[in-house]
C-alpha cells in the first residue's frame, strides 16, 4: 500500500512539476518570440498614435508608456481632448466629455485598470519578481484555431487568460477578469497585425470591449508607433489645478451687442469609450 501510495504521489508531484515546465517554455517563447529579452529591455519608452473605431464613432487615440509603469492615454474628438495619466503612485484624469476640464483623481475602479495598463513590459516579463503567477491550463480551441492557454494570476489577483498562437507563440487574445469590491468585470481583447519597432514584435491592431457584449467592442488600428523617444517624467504627473477653475469654466459673458462665434457641439464619445489597452 505505501509502495502505490509512493508511486501516485511521484505522478502526482510529477504532474505538477511538468505543468510549471510547460508555463515557463511557453513564457519563454513568448518572449522570444516577440524579439527576445535583450531586444525587448532595450526599449524604455513607446509613443503610439492611432485610432479607435466603435460602429460608427471614430476617435483619434495616442499613448505615452515609459518604464516601468508610467503611463499617458488620450481621446480626441473634435478638437476636445480626455486624458487618463499614472505617474507611478498617482492616477488622474481630464475628462471634458463629462465637463470636468480640470486634472480630478481617479476613481478606485479606473485607477486599478491603468495601474495593471502601466506595467511596460507586461505581466509575463519578469513576472516572479512583480509577485504574478503563472499556470499551464493545456490546448484549447478559439473560433475553430488550435492554441496554447496560460492563466496569469496578478498580485492583486487579477487574473488574465492568454491565448498563444502555437506556430508564432505570440497572444492572439487575452481575457482579464478584474475582481472591484466582490463584483467580477470580464474584458476580452484580440490583437493582431504584428509588426516590428526596433526588433520587438507589437500589435497594430486591438478589439477589445466587455466579453459578454461583443458589440460593444472598440478597435484600435495603430497608425505610428515610436520607441525610446524623449518623453519627460512630468507629462505623466497630475498638472496643479487653475487658480480661479470657475472662472475658466464659466467666462464673462460678452458685452451687449457683442457678436459670438458659432460653434458645432462637440460630439460625445460612446458609453464606456477609452483609450486603447495598455499592449
Amino acid at each position: 500500500m505505501r509502495t502505490l501510495l509512493s508511486v501516485a504521489l511521484a505522478m502526482a508531484c510529477g504532474s505538477v512539476l511538468l505543468a510549471a515546465q510547460t508555463a515557463e517554455e511557453l513564457v519563454a517563447r513568448n518572449t522570444q518570440a516577440k524579439g527576445g529579452m535583450e531586444k525587448i529591455k532595450a526599449i524604455h519608452s513607446l509613443r503610439m498614435r492611432g485610432t479607435v473605431q466603435e460602429r460608427s464613432f471614430r476617435a483619434q487615440v495616442g499613448q505615452d508608456a515609459a518604464a516601468p509603469d508610467l503611463l499617458r492615454q488620450t481621446f480626441t474628438v473634435q478638437g476636445m481632448t480626455a486624458i487618463q495619466s499614472y505617474d507611478g503612485k498617482t492616477g488622474w484624469q481630464i475628462s471634458p466629455f463629462q465637463g470636468r476640464r480640470d486634472p480630478e483623481l481617479l476613481g478606485e475602479d479606473d485607477l486599478r485598470e491603468l495601474v495593471e495598463e502601466a506595467d511596460f513590459y507586461g505581466p509575463l516579463i519578469d513576472y516572479q519578481a512583480k509577485g504574478n503567477s503563472i499556470a499551464y491550463l493545456g490546448r484549447d480551441t478559439l473560433e475553430g484555431d488550435d492554441v496554447y492557454r496560460l492563466k496569469v494570476t496578478l498580485k492583486n489577483g487579477d487574473i488574465i487568460y492568454y491565448y498563444l498562437d502555437p506556430d508564432t507563440f505570440l497572444e492572439i487574445r487575452t481575457e482579464k477578469q478584474q475582481f472591484i469590491r466582490g463584483a467580477v468585470r470580464e474584458t476580452v481583447s484580440d490583437l493582431g497585425s504584428y509588426k516590428q519597432v526596433n526588433g520587438v514584435y507589437f500589435p497594430f491592431s486591438i478589439e477589445s470591449g466587455p466579453k459578454d457584449d461583443p458589440s460593444s467592442r472598440a478597435k484600435v488600428t495603430v497608425e505610428k508607433m515610436e520607441a525610446n523617444i524623449a518623453i519627460p517624467g512630468t507629462e505623466f504627473e497630475m498638472p496643479s489645478p487653475p487658480a480661479n477653475p470657475s472662472a475658466q469654466r464659466h467666462p464673462e459673458p460678452p458685452a451687449q451687442g457683442a457678436k459670438t462665434p458659432t460653434q458645432a457641439p462637440a460630439q460625445k464619445p460612446p458609453a464606456g469609450s477609452k483609450p486603447p489597452a495598455r499592449y
